[in-house]
């Protein structure tokens, strides 16, 4: 179970250090999307082994 969190939860934070690159990119309009669902997929990437895989290897 840790391997299967651990690759989840790096894929996350590799996406979105895409999506907080890429947002400068992307329509006008776009760009805070783009942003802010980068930053909340690195704050996902994160809180997965720090709080979830805790409370799974108790």
């Amino acid at each position: 179970m840790n391997g299967i969190g651990f690759v989840v939860s790096f894929a996350l934070f590799a996406l979105g250090l895409f999506l907080m690159g890429s947002a400068f990119d992307v329509a006008e309009n776009l760009g805070l999307v783009t942003f802010a669902g980068g930053l909340l997929a690195v704050c996902a990437g994160v809180f997965i082994p720090v709080h979830i895989m805790h409370r799974i290897d108790r």
